[in-house]
């Protein structure tokens, strides 16, 4: 179970995005937002989908943006690649599947579960104004 604190979310996306040696991930600031988490595994979470991001991105040469936004008492983080999208949705959350010839297949079960175990949501969606995938975290306040 989550052991939550008071979080300040930036500093926390700033650590996750200076994880990622391959690609600089490019972070699009958010209002000042502290939300009550347990952040190793909020952290980790980001990391999973940071990581898969910048695996699809690499595949096209392109990038990868993280940002949040408060909607209504929740806190949404978006993270979003320009790489070639989601090919079989039904798949993504099945835990040891994978498509990456290196893959787990843990990182997005993982990342879902600690989403939820935070009475948050997951969801990953092909994007609709250009080729990608973006990831949706909502976290409650």
């Amino acid at each position: 179970p989550p052991q939550k604190q008071d979080i300040d979310l930036a500093p926390l996306i700033q650590r996750v995005v200076d994880l990622e040696p391959r690609l600089e991930v490019q972070v699009r600031p958010g209002p000042k937002a502290t939300i009550r988490v347990d952040a190793a595994q909020i952290e980790q979470a980001l990391i999973n989908l940071v990581h898969n991001a910048v695996d699809a991105a690499l595949e096209t040469q392109g990038n990868v943006t993280l940002g949040w936004h408060e909607k209504g008492n929740c806190v949404e983080i978006l993270v979003e690649d320009e790489g070639p999208g989601i090919m079989n949705p039904a798949n993504l959350f099945v835990p040891f599947f994978t498509t990456k010839p290196d893959g787990s297949g843990i990182g997005l079960p993982l990342s879902r579960q600690i989403a939820e175990a935070h009475d948050g949501t997951l969801v990953l969606m092909n994007r609709d104004d250009r080729q990608g995938v973006q990831a949706l975290l909502r976290l409650p306040r």
